[in-house]
Formats: structure tokens, C-alpha cells, sequence
């Protein structure tokens, strides 16, 4: 109840909160947010990171006995018993800060309850989701006990965190179709069957509006909102820089999530024992807000981690390409696109991102790095971390298919008849033009291939596709055919697929599939 009613007041309330961001401009205090942490307050980066490095030792990270097969999705655990997730997540760069650092080790020392929310804007989780969500895993296979938190409560409001504009609100209808899809995206992240962990860790998936919604308007503003200033509040960095945007602000409605969050923390900490909470590091605010309602509610030390926000080599965000969003559903974005995503990588930002968002060990990971340094154009690195979070999100067959399928789009001659390419046409359509033609052209003599050319627009006329098949510049199933009088039959469909592969000179390419 109470999340409806933010819902629809605070859209209309963001004027106010410009006027107190007025009053504030006098003696608004100036520290950043890391300075506020109701932790360690006064401890910077720097010290976060010395103490990283001090808990990790002297040796090198475990896990480096070198392996013949890359690790996609380890069910098991792959560390030594002598490695702390803080050491982990340190040589690979993944942390940007934490609070109380020292205590936060000493409690890592035993299996530790931790969570991490995502709120369910989308059916579909996105390339960027996966920092938070593998690191969730790597604590898993230390022995940790992970929660992965959806947003059915605050996903109806929206995080301003890192947002220049207002989002979208979502019926509890969309938000609810959008859980139970992604809900089959983290089985491939994290593990949540018991059997299968060998520490008796499985995940749990938790919606924070089992909790949110028990509560009305007016009792969440006496025993939550009682619990914070608002001269804090607005002192938070992802509030106070849309404060400052007069043309946009922002609304009631979005200034109240962080009430939520911290309230989710709380609520974890009480009834499952929840003393850690990870996020990106736009998310500072809102996990420091938690940890100080926690201590204020229950009494009870909890603990914050963030993780760095990735940014590519070149300045932009990670995980967007002119086409769009890069998503984990293959519906949304194809294998074959995915795949190609990690192998263009930038030469720059490919070890960091075999460290960010694989399970390869320090030995692997130096070593591709080696290679790298001396041969970047044999590309071995682009190669594994493609192979790896292909196989990951999308299986090995999958993984097969799109590696294939780029080789035949730029111009490998393969055998597409060969049975383990099974599903190198799933990968090819959507990512060439097809055409469909009755079955029945093929049966018995079959077609004419100049007339296939003409019916899938590869060639303007008959007279055209027999002068390109006799310069050479057709191929079919990515053999050149030269034969002008050459006929398409039953025998040039993939058995299981029906269809064939046109090319016409190096680019143009048509699936015909027989209906």
C-alpha cells in the first residue's frame, strides 16, 4: 500500500525538494558520501585498499593450477581453502569500496549471509547485471550464503541512482512477468539447489515486496521514515546531482527509494541473518543508508561493498552498442550478437574483463595476458572471454553455433552439414536476411539456383545470377559454385533445419528455408 501511494504522489512533489535543495546551499556540508559511511566514516579508498591487500598476504591468489578447459559456470569450488573472497575480488580489480574493512574480513573469516537487489525494469537481465551477480557467485563458492533480491517493491518506484530522468513506472503485473524471466537467467549465475553446493549454500531469491507491501503509508512514515534526515538525504550524491538539474529533478516518488533499500537491508538483517549487502558503487548511498537504519532498528553491525561501474576502455558505457542494450535473453539479443559482443572487445579492456566476468584463475588469466602482450593479433584473449560468458549464459552448443556462424559470415568454408552444427542456422537467422520457398521446389530435380538467387533478391535477374555464378562470386552452403545450370535439391537442405545458405561476394547473405 505504502508503494502505491509514492507511486502516485511523488511524481508531482519535485518542486519542493528544488526549494530545500535552496535552503540547503548556505551550509550543506561538502564531504563526499564515502565520507559519511556510519562505518569507518572518516576511512578513505586508500585505506580500504590497504587493508585488502594486507588480508590477502603475501601469496598469490589460489586457484592457479593451470587447467586444460576453461571454467564457464564452476559448480564447484575453485578456490583453495586458503583464499578470502576479499582476496579474490581484489586482484580482479572488483572493489571499489567497503566499510569497516577490518571488521568485514574478520566476519568473512566464517560463511557469511549477503544479498544483492536488482530491480526488474526489463524481462530480461543485461550484460551490465552480470559484476554483481557473478561476484554474488564467487562468494557462493567460498562457502557464503547469497541472496539474489528482486525489486517487486522498488522496482514499482525506480532508482535514481545514475539516472539523469524519471523512469518508467511498471504495473505489479509487468514487474511480476518480469521476475519469474528472470528468475531462469540467475539459475544459470548462481546455484540454488542445495545438493549441489558442497557447502550446503544454496541461493535464495527474494521479492522485497513480500515485505513492503504488509505496510500502509502512514506506518512506514512512523516506524521507517522517522529514522532518516532528510538533510542527509538530499546530501546523497545520486539525489543531490538531479537536484541540481532544474529541468529535470526529481520527484517524491524516487527521492523515497532509498528509504525502501535501506528498509530491504533491515529486514534481511533481522529475519535471514543478512550482514552484507553488494552493489555498484552508485549505490553508496543507498547501502550506507541501510547500514545506519539496521544499527538504528536492530542494534546490529552490517556491512557495505560495492563494486566499480564499468566503463570501456574508450570512455563509454559498458554493455551498450548502437544497436542497443546487450541482453541475456537470446530473444532480445541474438547468440550470435552476444558473441560477437565480448570477441570485439577493445584490446584495452580485454584482461580486466576476463577478470571481471570469468571464473578463469590468476594463472589462466596471466597467462592469456602474456599471450596478448605478444601477439594481439592472435587474439587469444578476445577468444576466451567470448567462449567463456557465451557458454556461460548460453550453453556450450549455443556457444559452438555462434563461433561457427561467425566464421561463415566472414567467409570460412565449413561443412554446415557436419552434426555438431546443429544450430549454426538458429544462430544465422536474425543476423541475415531469409526467404522462405515451398518444399515442394526441391523435391526431385529441384530448382534452378539461379531462380533461388532471383526468389531471395541475391541477383536482379536469371541473366545476372548466371554471370555472377560463373565469375565466381556465389556460394552455397559457403562453397563457390561455378555451374550455372547447377539445380537445388532436398540434398542441398540441412537435414534437420531445411534450409541453405546463400552468399553472394563477400557480405551478402540469404537463409532459404523450405516450408
Amino acid at each position: 500500500m505504502c508503494v502505491r501511494f509514492f507511486a502516485h504522489l511523488g511524481r508531482n512533489l519535485a518542486e519542493a525538494f528544488h526549494s530545500v535543495k535552496a535552503t540547503q546551499r548556505g551550509g550543506a556540508a561538502t564531504k563526499t558520501e564515502r565520507n559519511r559511511s556510519p562505518v569507518a566514516a572518516d576511512q578513505p579508498t586508500s585505506e580500504c585498499w590497504k587493508a585488502l591487500t594486507l588480508a590477502a598476504g603475501a601469496g598469490a591468489a589460489g586457484g592457479d593450477r593451470p587447467r586444460s578447459n576453461f571454467i564457464g559456470y564452476p559448480r564447484r569450488a575453485i578456490y583453495s581453502a586458503r583464499v578470502s573472497i576479499l582476496e579474490e575480488l581484489n586482484w580482479r580489480g572488483l572493489v571499489a569500496d567497503c566499510t569497516d574493512t577490518a571488521e568485514l574480513t574478520k566476519r568473512l573469516a566464517s560463511p557469511t549471509t549477503l544479498y544483492c537487489g536488482f530491480d526488474p525494469t526489463a524481462d530480461s537481465l543485461h550484460v551490465g547485471n552480470l559484476v554483481p551477480l557473478l561476484a554474488l557467485r564467487r562468494f557462493q563458492l567460498l562457502g557464503h550464503h547469497p541472496i539474489a533480491l528482486a525489486g517487486g517493491a522498488t522496482g514499482s518506484i525506480g532508482d535514481p541512482s545514475g539516472k539523469t530522468a524519471e523512469r518508467q513506472l511498471l504495473t505489479k503485473e509487468i514487474l511480476d512477468h518480469n521476475i519469474a524471466s528472470v528468475k531462469v537467467q540467475l539459475a544459470k549465475l548462481l546455484e540454488f539447489d542445495a545438493a549441489k553446493t558442497p557447502n550446503n549454500n544454496p541461493a535464495r531469491l527474494l521479492d522485497n515486496a513480500t515485505w513492503t507491501e504488509k505496510y500502509s503509508f502512514l506506518e512506514f512514515l512512523r516506524d521507517i521514515g522517522k529514522h532518516f534526515s532528510v538533510n542527509q538525504m538530499v546530501a546523497k550524491e545520486s539525489v543531490r546531482a538531479r537536484m541540481e538539474d532544474r529541468e529535470v529533478g526529481i520527484s517524491y516518488t524516487e527521492f523515497s527509494y532509498m528509504l525502501l533499500q535501506a528498509f530491504d537491508f533491515m529486514v534481511l538483517a533481522r529475519d535471514h541473518n543478512c550482514e552484507l549487502q553488494i552493489g555498484g558503487s552508485d549505490q553508496w548511498g543507498n547501502i550506507t543508508a541501510g547500514i545506519e537504519f539496521t544499527r538504528k532498528k536492530l542494534g546490529k553491525q552490517v556491512f557495505g561493498l560495492t563494486l566499480p561501474l564499468i566503463t570501456n576502455a574508450d570512455g563509454t558505457k559498458f554493455g551498450k552498442t548502437e544497436a542497443g542494450a546487450i541482453w541475456l535473453d537470446p530473444k532480445r539479443t541474438s547468440v550470435y550478437r552476444f558473441y560477437q559482443f565480448w570477441i570485439n572487445t577493445d584490446d584495452r579492456d580485454v584482461i580486466r574483463y576476463l577478470k571481471y566476468f570469468t571464473f578463469l584463475s590468476r594463472a589462466e588469466i596471466e597467462s592469456l595476458e602474456k599471450q596478448h602482450a605478444e601477439n594481439p593479433g592472435a587474439r587469444k584473449a578476445h577468444k576466451a572471454l567470448a567462449q567463456v560468458v557465451t557458454e556461460l549464459i548460453h550453453g556450450k552448443e549455443n556457444f559452438i553455433g555462434a563461433g561457427i556462424a561467425s566464421d561463415v559470415l566472414f567467409g570460412k568454408e565449413l561443412d554446415l552439414f557436419n552434426p555438431d552444427l546443429v544450430n549454426l542456422f538458429d544462430c544465422l537467422i536474425g543476423e541475415v536476411p531469409t526467404n522462405e520457398a515451398p518444399k515442394e521446389r526441391f523435391a526431385g530435380d529441384g530448382t534452378p539456383l539461379v531462380e533461388v538467387l532471383v526468389d531471395a533478391q541475391l541477383c536482379p535477374s536469371k541473366g545476372q545470377a548466371r554471370k555472377d555464378i560463373e565469375q565466381g562470386g556465389i556460394y552455397l552452403n559457403t562453397i563457390r559454385e561455378t555451374n550455372p545450370m547447377r539445380r537445388i535439391t532436398t540434398k542441398d537442405l540441412h537435414p534437420q533445419k531445411q534450409s541453405l545458405l546463400l552468399r553472394k561476394g563477400k557480405k551478402n547473405y540469404v537463409v532459404v528455408t523450405a516450408k
